[in-house]
């Protein structure tokens, strides 16, 4: 009888609870797009709707840079047996990271809303879909919740949403104003879409070198949920995109993964239907590119999901289409709000099956890895500055890894020399075996060539990983587990000795720039050595940091402070007695150059690719962590450039630039000034008067290039129309690694070795320097392709051609770097290069 009591007493709290839970229009005191509503008025409401609902609970699961929480939201019926934290580690269990049988069957939904900033629907949409969830007049979605748990992530970047929002409020009209010329649809640069540092975070789920992305990767490989709906806005003139995605899909999708994605499309497509909505599928977002929101889920077991609605920064609260149609922030907050109850529904229907084949991804992956190489071995021989980040970057996806433990002779594809040879692994070598639970990220990241079903795609078509860290490795076709676990060498202090004269510091890695960039702040004068040079039996390279007692008299406690950096990034220094070499160049040598502390310029403004200059934005504040400056392009021409030693122009389109900020940067640099063009900032100085930089060195090799490229066969000419696109994919370069020959005796090349390899995203092309300048990174003949799409009639012009490069011009210099070595912030070994782009002094 008291239990009964009791019972009906809880039962009517609850309902009265649920009561409570006030919409978002009656709790923010305005209707759903009628405003944009600020972040923390977000978090707000869904601070309110967990704190009255029993099956709703939030986690704060971090912060964005600019201090603003990150918080989802777990939803659950409340008569559910299994508690979220049950159901989160069977989770594990069926992907083999816990031990033991799971005991529950309730797949996750994980919504993931506004990871573009100024695509504000989502956070809108985001609550409307929240208050469904829990309103007991929808008796339908409370049933969906009953073999369910939903989880909601209202905004994965809060800073670009409060730059967008801000922005928008400012501009807005008291009525609707949907013409496209108004102010509030022409959202100024860098826009909403970046995060503080100006990163595509939907870029960013696999290098995770974001603050946000590590937040939110770490809760998400916490979960591994079943299913992934990342919700996104396109351009306004197309209607509204939902899964199944496009061509390519790749081959390590599940049958299973691509059967869901057609049951939700129809299932879907049914509620479009019934309202006279738009929409398409199966175009333009496809499944290749591994640091999506939705392949990363994809290989990491869920089924992942684009969604995308027409509109984005620019349609605001309402604007005209092409077709005259006005497309309001109401109707496109319904629609995703549709599709995300839509996902929850198809997960629901199918459950059972949904868990089923989520276990038959993982014990398949581990059972019969489908990638034709099933083991990778990463040699010991490698520099350790240059495994570690790599390794990191595996702890953070979870992907296992151990030591070879034993010798034995093998046969494998070496990815630096981009062939098939046979070679001895050695104990300590690394190896990484397709027989664990992330076993299919793990061949997605280390495949050394991407199966390409389709070369229309939406992104780049390589990421090989011993490229981008610059690493030797093999691929191998059999498959066999490490030996012994992987157990990271103790680092031995360095210790401070008076007697030393000079401590010498290695120069491969990006730590090494981290450290010269912490003692030069530290006021501690560094020298770099400008060739080999031998003390006893250890030699040194070029490159190699010199930190003397010689001009360091004033710093107190030189070398406790010099030991105690070093030591803090775990840098073991050399030391010596004396500056009498025994081969080399002695210390004292003109050509062991003093590196100065140099003041450093970004260019900025809308003349600036925002993506590039924030790889570099982030590169300095947050891995070098140097201080920076941040020129606005239309101010240079009435700045004191004086103040700077090193002005960096990102990409861009810099063709209309003033005339006076020309004459400015010009005269700068000849002054002294050293000028670094990365990619489309190259198109201010090639063919010009005054600079070296050519398209082709020669009138013969422009009339032979052009000649090629205005070649037409006929069946070009008569292709159908349909089949154009695919015509002029042929004159693209979609982010291919080609091996670079680097001059490693100059200091733009220094620690690189003679094998550098480039990202490639442009068949942007320039011949090799001439007498005024340096060719120190270039791309001698076509076998240096390795790996990623190349069109044919783009390949044949990066034969011969220019990749990092500088002139002298006056007492200054130019540094030319055709490709991007920041590209995402992922490409490690680029990092190295732009440190000696910006640091390292340039012989004369």
């Amino acid at each position: 009888m008291r239990s009964t009591y009791l019972a009906s007493i809880f039962l009517a709290f609850f309902c009265h609870a649920k009561a409570q839970t006030k919409s978002p229009d009656a709790f923010l005191g305005y209707e759903l797009g009628s405003r944009f509503t600020p972040h923390h008025r977000v978090v707000a409401y869904f601070e309110h709707v967990a704190s009255l609902n029993e099956g709703v609970s939030l986690e704060y699961y971090g912060e964005s840079v600019e201090y603003r929480p990150l918080v989802v939201a777990f939803v659950s019926a409340n008569t559910q047996a299994a508690s979220p934290e049950q159901i989160r580690e069977d989770n594990l269990r069926r992907a083999g990271l816990l031990d033991g049988e799971p005991k529950t069957e309730v797949p996750v939904t994980w919504l993931s809303y506004n990871v573009h900033g100024n695509e504000a629907v989502s956070s809108e949409a985001a609550m409307m879909t929240l208050y469904a969830l829990v309103d007991p007049e929808q008796p339908r979605v409370s049933e969906w919740l009953q073999n369910t748990l939903v989880v909601i992530d209202p905004c994965l970047n809060p800073d670009g949403h409060e730059r967008y929002v801000n922005w928008y409020m400012q501009k807005a009209h008291r009525h609707l104003q949907p013409d496209p010329q108004s102010m509030e649809h022409q959202e100024p640069w860098p826009s909403g879409r970046p995060n503080h540092y100006l990163f595509d975070l939907n870029r960013d789920w696999v290098w995770q070198t974001q603050q946000e992305s590590r937040y939110r990767m770490a809760l998400y490989n916490r979960w591994l949920p079943q299913v992934h709906v990342d919700f996104h806005e396109m351009g306004i003139d197309d209607p509204y995109y939902f899964a199944p995605a496009a061509e390519p899909l790749h081959e390590q999708l599940s049958p299973f993964q691509v059967t869901f994605q057609e049951w939700f499309g129809r299932n879907t497509a049914a509620y479009f239907d019934q309202e006279n909505w738009f929409y398409y599928t199966k175009e333009n977002f496809d499944l290749l590119y591994p640091s999506y929101g939705d392949t990363y889920p994809m290989y990491s077991g869920a089924i992942g999901m684009t969604i995308e609605q027409g509109g984005s920064g620019r349609a605001g609260l309402a604007m005209l289409n092409a077709l005259g149609d006005t497309v309001t922030l109401a109707e496109r907050i319904l629609h995703h709000h549709t599709t995300a109850l839509s996902a929850i529904e198809t997960t629901s229907k199918h459950a059972k099956q949904v868990v089923d084949e989520y276990a038959n991804f993982f014990r398949n992956s581990r059972s019969r890895p489908k990638s034709s190489h099933q083991t990778f071995v990463v040699r010991a021989s490698n520099l350790p500055a240059r495994v570690q980040p790599f390794l990191d970057l595996l702890d953070r996806n979870g992907i296992w890894y151990g030591r070879g433990g034993i010798s034995r002779s093998l046969t494998g594809f070496h990815y630096l020399n981009g062939s098939e040879e046979t070679f001895s692994l050695q104990p300590e070598d690394i190896v990484i075996s397709t027989n664990q639970p992330k076993s299919v990220l793990a061949q997605v990241l280390l495949e050394p060539e991407t199966v390409l079903t389709d070369s229309l795609t939406y992104d780049i078509t390589t990421w090989a990983l011993p490229y981008a860290f610059n690493l030797e490795a093999y691929a191998v076709k059999s498959r066999f587990d490490p030996n012994s676990p992987f157990e990271k060498e103790a680092f031995v202090p360095n210790e401070p000795d008076p007697v030393t004269l000079a401590y010498l510091a290695p120069w491969n890695a990006t730590v090494h720039a981290r450290f010269l960039s912490e003692l030069l702040q530290a006021g501690i004068r560094v020298r770099t050595a400008s060739s080999t040079f031998r003390l006893g039996d250890t030699s040194y390279p070029a490159g190699t940091l010199i930190i003397a007692r010689g001009g360091n008299e004033r710093i107190a406690d030189f070398h406790r402070r010099v030991t105690d950096l070093a030591n803090r990034l775990e840098i073991r220094l050399g030391k010596t007695t004396t500056g009498f070499v025994d081969a080399g160049r002695d210390f004292g040598s003109s050509a062991v150059r003093t590196v100065s502390a140099p003041k450093i310029a970004l260019v900025g403004g809308e003349k600036v690719n925002s993506l590039n200059l924030g790889e570099l934005w982030h590169y300095f504040e947050q891995e070098l962590e140097y201080p920076i400056s941040i020129l606005d392009h239309s101010r240079i021409p009435t700045m004191d450039l004086t103040m700077y030693d090193v002005i960096v122009l990102p990409s861009g389109n810099y063709g209309s630039l003033d005339q006076a900020a020309n004459k400015q940067l010009n005269d700068w640099v000849h002054n002294g000034g050293r000028l670094i063009a990365l990619e489309g900032a190259l198109g201010l100085f090639v063919d010009q008067e005054g600079y070296g930089l050519k398209t082709y060195r020669t009138e013969a090799e422009r009339i032979w290039r052009m000649e090629y490229e205005e070649e037409q066969p006929e069946w070009e000419l008569t292709i159908p129309f349909q089949e154009r696109e695919r015509l002029q994919v042929s004159e693209q370069v979609i982010g291919a690694v080609l091996q670079v020959q680097i001059d490693g005796t100059h200091p733009l090349g220094y620690g690189l070795t003679d094998k550098y390899f480039t990202l490639k995203n442009s068949s942007e092309r320039y011949s090799y320097l001439g007498q005024e300048g340096v060719n120190v990174g270039y791309i001698p003949s076509l076998d240096h392709h390795r790996a990623g799409f190349i069109g044919y009639k783009a390949k044949p012009k990066l034969e011969s051609s220019l990749v990092f490069g500088v002139e002298n011009l006056g007492k200054g210099s130019l540094v030319y770097l055709v490709d991007n070595p920041l590209f995402r912030g992922f490409w490690e070994s680029g990092k190295l290069l732009m440190a000696n782009a910006v640091f390292i002094p340039n012989p004369k």
